[in-house]
């Protein structure tokens, strides 16, 4: 791997704004927690529990928030959102690897495809007959792209992705390991005792800029195609049913499950293990907690949660409610009691 570039302080604050307070010259090589930073690493606080390992860092310089300015006498960057600033900082330093261009000896790549000489081919990938490959475009090893393909410039597959034929993703895309694009949608209709499965004729069409986590399924779609708009983020494990459609920069945790046909809105945030169901529309800036299950359309932002998904106040309501059962319960036994008693006694 090669050595880190060191950046001075004044050099990170040019790319990304702040306020320097301290040093401006102080060297950093990497970002690091706030409990195992050395001299040269940036650290960063976004929540006040971990105040006291800011007290006992040894780090060279911090990243803060605008209200914990004063918490420390280190070299810092005072910010809006701290967490965003670290995120870009740790890219700065932490830049993806980059592949050697050419295509290797054992890949197999079939008539009727050309590979832009900025491409990387890496071994025992399979190519399929006219897929199209953008420039910069990395295919990690053991890869599958079914024919007519298309890869946008820019993306990357990882190791042993699959790609289903005539899908399609977008420029800067990236898809990580065992991730799977395009299979066959769950379409099957009942046919007396037996199930007749359904062609899926559509494909998967993914946008710009979208992060596919490992072992991550797509499924294509039985007519129109699955959807997957720009800027969308996938955690792993997520299982996206066939005509789904995400919209734009939402962002979806592992483990989730999305049947088929729903669509989901722009800018949503979507909890671990959360479960929606078929044919229902989520709108726009919604947010689901872990382990939801949507039942019902969602036509109104907010946050909700449960079982089955309601607005978070009333879940919040519900459940406390919930909590008290066995008390109430139990207040109603004695009641009861009491009310029996006096009627025998009337």
């Amino acid at each position: 791997m090669a050595k880190a570039k060191k950046y001075r302080l004044a050099q990170i604050v040019e790319r990304f704004g702040g306020e320097i307070i301290g040093n401006p010259q102080t060297p950093i090589s990497q970002v690091a927690t706030l409990e195992n930073a050395g001299a040269e690493h940036i650290g960063f606080l976004t929540h006040g529990k971990y105040r006291k390992q800011l007290a006992g860092t040894r780090a060279g310089a911090v990243i803060l928030g605008r209200a914990d300015r004063e918490l420390t006498q280190l070299p810092r960057i005072v910010c809006d959102d701290p967490y965003l600033y670290f995120a870009k900082v740790s890219s700065l330093f932490n830049p993806q690897p980059v592949a050697r261009p050419g295509v290797h000896r054992t890949a197999v790549v079939e008539r009727g495809t050309k590979i832009p000489a900025s491409a990387s081919i890496a071994a025992g990938a399979y190519i399929g007959r006219g897929v199209k490959i953008g420039k910069g475009v990395v295919i990690g090893a053991g890869c599958y792209l079914g024919d007519a393909v298309e890869i946008g410039a820019a993306s990357r597959l990882h190791a042993r992705v699959t790609v289903y034929p005539g899908c399609r993703l977008g420029q800067r895309v990236q898809v990580h390991s065992g991730a799977v694009i395009g299979a066959d949608g769950f379409g099957i209709a009942l046919d007396g005792d037996a199930w007749c499965k359904i062609p899926q004729i559509g494909g998967v069409a993914i946008g710009d800029d979208v992060e596919i986590g490992a072992n991550t399924c797509i499924d294509r779609g039985t007519l129109d195609d699955t959807v997957v708009e720009e800027g969308v983020k996938l955690d792993n494990l997520i299982q996206i049913g066939h005509n789904v459609r995400i919209g734009a920069h939402t962002a979806i945790a592992g483990c989730t499950g999305i049947a088929g046909s729903t669509r989901i809105g722009k800018h949503c945030m979507i909890g671990g293990a959360a479960n929606i169901v078929g044919h229902l529309d989520i709108a726009d800036r919604v947010v689901i907690h872990a382990a939801a299950v949507v039942t019902r359309s969602i036509h109104k932002a907010g946050s909700y949660g449960g079982h089955p998904a309601e607005d978070s106040r009333s879940w919040a309501q519900h459940t406390a409610a919930l909590r008290h059962m066995d008390t109430l319960r139990e207040r109603l036994r004695n009641l009861e009691q009491q009310l029996s008693t006096r009627e025998k006694k009337a």
